[in-house]
């Protein structure tokens, strides 16, 4: 099966904005924190808001405490004041769109203009526009209701911004023919428009189209009214568990959109569920192949696989021999290490990566085993390299071991909230980077008597660079997951903007240390290849950034067979003798 997933899908600005308000809320605002009716329309992000102790007010009390946060929808002015009279504080999650198109109606209103609301009568937006329209609004939901209403000397016409945009194009045309005097303005969200153009065209490529989000949503209802409107199948489901087999699994191309309130870690688990629909029921090679792909990523063990390939990568560009027990080491201390992490790393793997959290639940003890086992004979493959190899590995498992230990008891420093090394914003991926660096080039470096101490600081460099990268880009397509967990990442810290350009400047240095080593005589004549691997990566990195993002694991599985591929280069030439 074949999954095209809309670039536009998931949320939008003003729904990532009002769901970071209420995330960030429990630990910045008085308490108690609720949200006046929901802030979303989706049911899976309010459970989650729950959790954090974040609940729905319905109804307004006399007197209240507490901090509210105003739907993204909007409220009507009156609602607003009457939570301030009683006693709350308030925080204005409306989304900006929404905004603009309240201060449109309320110039208009005081001027005397009709307000002609083009959208659903009930819809929580469009309710509170008609506060700022005063007695001015009229809402219509259909072109008879259009042409029933009266003529107006002067009117406004607005849309829902999450209005269909084929119809409110029909409402200007009508208004531009019968009522020119009227002003229109043209108030769909952009992203609006462009989800809905989108899933036009995602329809024509697709034999059915998977539209994710809430029931309740307006959007997302619109979404599957364009897909059924082109004639292909549109499945409206709010999560994986809504999914039909029966009706999706026999085809060979199916896409996948979602409203402007769906998070990306539902859009991912849909997406995986659908990738594992001809696992389950083909029996042909095909299914057993992507079958042992799965595994392999799942248990790390490919990942363990481009460790390796990058340590003899590494060791031949500092013209060293690659031993066994050198290439041993890198591949058993990565198994184990994200092994661990992934064992005590299941809460964000809840949100992030739901298949992976059922499966290290389910096989928690053998993987365990596995770690440890992997990790013990990291150690005896480290001290065949030599005493200084296996300290230094030793005091990296023992690190890597106390990672989600709470090193500071509560009673010292109580003030301070790091207490674990984890608690340090972005130490995962600093520190993952750093071990990747050490044990591809390091240790083989310590462990070679003739080794070149610029050529093993630039191999260093060099693979820890690539770690970074990779470890910093799953955390960006992660970011909604580690945000809910209150994981600190570098897309987090910096922005996603401010972390794309860094990873994009990181793959750059090291395509030039590859260049400047290669064209010196620091690096073997492999060099001139292994640019090909950073290159192929920043690839992968700019097309996720244009939203082309391979969904599932499938760009999981091509980032890691980059490392894979950079052993095979340097296989190639160390039995061929080219320069690739």
């Amino acid at each position: 099966m074949r999954i095209v997933v809309a670039k536009t899908a998931g949320f939008c600005m003003g729904v990532r904005r009002a769901v970071d308000l209420a995330l960030d809320a429990p630990g910045k605002e008085q308490g108690p924190i609720r949200t006046f009716g929901p802030l979303i329309h989706n049911p899976q992000v309010l459970a989650l808001f729950e959790e954090r102790g974040v609940n729905v007010l319905e109804t307004i009390p006399a007197k209240g405490e507490g901090t509210i946060l105003v739907r993204a929808h909007g409220v009507p002015p009156a609602v607003k004041q009457q939570l301030k009279q009683a006693g709350y504080v308030v925080i204005d999650a409306t989304c900006p769109r929404v905004v603009k198109v309240q201060s449109i109606i309320k110039s208009h209103a005081a001027k005397g203009c009709a307000a002609i609301i083009v959208g659903d009568q009930d819809h929580p937006e469009v309710i509170s526009l008609l506060g700022f329209a005063g007695d001015k609004g009229h809402v219509i939901g259909t072109m008879d209701e259009l042409t029933a209403l009266p003529a107006f000397d002067s009117a406004i016409v607005v849309a829902q911004t999450t209005q269909n945009q084929s119809f409110y194009q029909a409402v200007k045309e009508w208004v531009a023919r019968n009522h020119s005097h009227y002003k229109v303005f043209d108030t769909i969200c952009d992203s609006t428009e462009k989800r809905q153009a989108e899933v036009r065209r995602l329809a024509q490529e697709v034999e059915a189209v998977v539209v994710v989000g809430g029931k309740e949503s307006g959007n997302t209802r619109r979404l599957a009214e364009i897909v059924a409107e082109s004639g292909k199948p549109a499945y409206h489901v709010e999560t994986e568990a809504d999914l039909d087999p029966d009706r999706l699994a026999h085809l060979r191309t199916v896409g996948v959109t979602a409203g402007a309130s769906t998070p990306t870690w539902i859009i991912k688990r849909v997406v995986r569920a659908l990738e594992e629909m001809p696992l389950r029921r083909g029996t042909g090679w095909y299914a057993s192949l992507l079958r042992g792909q799965r595994l392999a990523m799942m248990t790390n063990l490919h990942v363990a696989l481009g460790a390796a390939g990058l340590c003899f990568a590494a060791t031949r560009l500092q013209n060293l021999d690659a031993s066994f027990p050198a290439l041993s080491v890198a591949f058993l201390y990565v198994l184990s290490m994200h092994i661990l992490n992934h064992l005590t790393g299941r809460a964000e793997d809840r949100y992030n990566d739901p298949e992976r959290e059922r499966f290290y639940s389910a096989h928690k003890w053998p993987l365990t085993a596995l770690a440890f086992a992997a990790g013990a004979l990291g150690l005896v493959a480290a001290f065949q390299m030599g005493r200084l190899p296996f300290w230094v590995l030793l005091a990296m498992s023992l690190l890597g071991l106390s990672y989600n230990l709470r090193l500071l008891p509560d009673r010292l420093l109580p003030g301070l909230k790091w207490r674990r090394i984890r608690d340090l914003p972005g130490s995962k991926t600093l520190l993952i980077a750093l071990a990747w660096g050490v044990v591809t080039a390091g240790l083989p470096a310590l462990a070679a008597p003739d080794a070149s101490w610029l050529g093993g600081s630039m191999a260093i460099l060099w693979t820890t660079i690539l770690a970074f990268v990779r470890t910093a880009f799953f955390d960006m397509l992660d970011i909604q997951g580690d945000r809910i967990v209150g994981k600190e990442t570098i897309p987090l810290l910096l922005g996603t903007k401010a972390a794309m350009t860094l990873l994009k400047v990181m793959l750059a240095v090291s395509m030039a240390l590859l260049v400047t080593g290669a064209v010196t005589g620091v690096f073997a004549l492999p060099a001139f290849g292994q640019v090909l691997v950073p290159a192929l990566l920043l690839g992968i990195v700019l097309n996720h950034e244009r939203g082309g993002l391979l969904p599932g694991l499938r760009i999981d599985f091509a980032v890691e067979s980059l490392f894979v591929l950079s052993g095979g280069i340097a296989l190639i030439h160390a039995v061929f003798g080219q320069v690739l």
